[in-house]
């Protein structure tokens, strides 16, 4: 629970007036997940990509830095950054991997002329885009990135049901055990940031996740 409180923003849930632990506990712990499913998902695709690019193209995971995977089509080698939706980096994050590209096509030996044409592609597993070419290299998005690593224009929906399989399944276990960490967590939030009438002193939690003292704990 500690873990989880130190990652999120305190002031964030007073303004939202949260006031019992249950539904605070909740909060931070429905946040936390949401941002590890996003991560282990978005890897999950990934690999499946990849995985489905090697048996259709002999794609190959990709050993340059940023880059994820390699496959040659038409004589062109594509250079592929996957991604999870279009909207996944701000500036700084899109220059790094335009940065990644380059020495990517370097690496290649891009300036010999035994060497084939080298396309650089930003895929995104969902969503859309318009504008694909982005001068340094493509981007392409949801049934457009999946046709182009599979040459099959319905993948994008083929996928779907595979994925749902034994969900509901997993999805009970997954509740039953996360109904125990939240009554868990609940209870040693009482226990350290809430006063004798029950109330959470927030004064405690604000202390506990942004003191210079290490380890504030009450």
């Amino acid at each position: 629970m500690k873990e989880v409180l130190k990652r999120k923003n305190p002031y964030l849930f007073k303004v939202k007036y949260i006031t019992t632990a249950g539904d605070f506990i909740k909060t931070i712990l429905d946040a936390y997940l949401s941002s590890q499913e996003e991560s282990i998902f978005g890897s999950f695709l990934e690999s499946l990509a990849i995985f489905i690019c090697n048996h259709v193209y002999d794609g190959s995971k990709s050993s340059a830095e940023g880059i994820d995977l390699e496959l040659v089509k038409d004589n062109t080698k594509y250079i592929v950054s996957i991604k999870s939706g279009p909207n996944w980096g701000n500036a700084s994050q899109i220059n790094k991997m335009r940065d990644n590209f380059r020495k990517a096509k370097r690496i290649l030996g891009t300036n010999t002329a035994s060497s084939p044409n080298v396309v650089a592609v930003n895929g995104c597993c969902y969503g859309k885009e318009n504008s694909p070419d982005k001068s340094e290299y493509m981007k392409f998005c949801g049934q457009k990135f999946w046709s182009f690593i599979s040459g099959s224009e319905s993948l994008y929906t083929d996928i779907i049901e595979p994925l749902g399989y034994k969900a509901k399944d997993k999805n009970e276990q997954f509740m039953e055990e996360y109904s125990k960490v939240v009554n868990k967590f609940s209870l040693e939030f009482m226990e350290l940031f809430c006063d004798t009438t029950g109330a959470i002193h927030w004064e405690k939690v604000i202390k506990f996740n942004s003191s210079m003292i290490q380890d504030a704990t009450p």
